[in-house]
């Protein structure tokens, strides 16, 4: 985390955000097995090891990247020593339940396993409790193994799944898994 600094992005961060790389390479998933009346998950191995490319995303029509309303998205930046952006999280608070929705956590390939994901995370929370959250939540793909183990780590349990939400996409077959954590701590 040496010669990084944190601030709020910016307009002029939209390109260099969108244009991190936020792949990565697995040898493991999860497998969800339904019963009658509940899920289990099974970590599985896979061989050879699973690259996942997310597609590009358009941008939302009328948010706060186009000059619309501001839609109460909140983008802290991680850059290196030449104000080059290396990674970002993108959340939310969402009045009505008191929840800080956590969008997006992205640290480039040659930037991760360096606690930079957790920093972000932890200005992430600390910007929720500002604002009244009194949980923070998040989904993630099942053969995101890294994030998920990397969620654990920063305090994120399992409280639910869906295994319909990426039917007709181009993720479809995997099984979307949300986290949350509470942030009282």
């Amino acid at each position: 985390m040496r010669d990084l600094a944190y601030r709020v992005a910016g307009p002029a961060d939209q390109s260099a955000l969108a244009a991190l790389d936020d792949s990565f390479t697995t040898e493991y998933v999860y497998e969800v097995a339904s019963g009658d009346i509940g899920f289990g998950l099974r970590l599985v191995a896979v061989d050879p090891p699973l690259v996942k490319v997310f597609p590009a995303e358009d941008e939302p029509e009328d948010g706060p990247e186009d000059g619309g309303a501001d839609d109460g998205r909140h983008e802290i930046v991680a850059v290196d020593a030449d104000g080059t952006p290396v990674g970002f999280i993108d959340v939310a608070v969402e009045e009505w339940n008191r929840r800080l929705v956590v969008h997006q956590l992205t640290v480039g390939p040659g930037h991760r396993g360096r606690g930079i994901g957790g920093e972000l995370m932890r200005r992430a929370l600390a910007h929720g409790r500002e604002h009244g959250a009194r949980t923070a939540w998040l989904e993630v793909t099942s053969v995101n193994v890294p994030a998920v183990r990397a969620y654990r780590r920063m305090g994120f349990r399992l409280c639910g799944l869906d295994t319909t939400l990426y039917t007709g996409t181009e993720s479809e077959g995997e099984t979307a898994l949300f986290m949350a954590r509470p942030l009282d701590r």
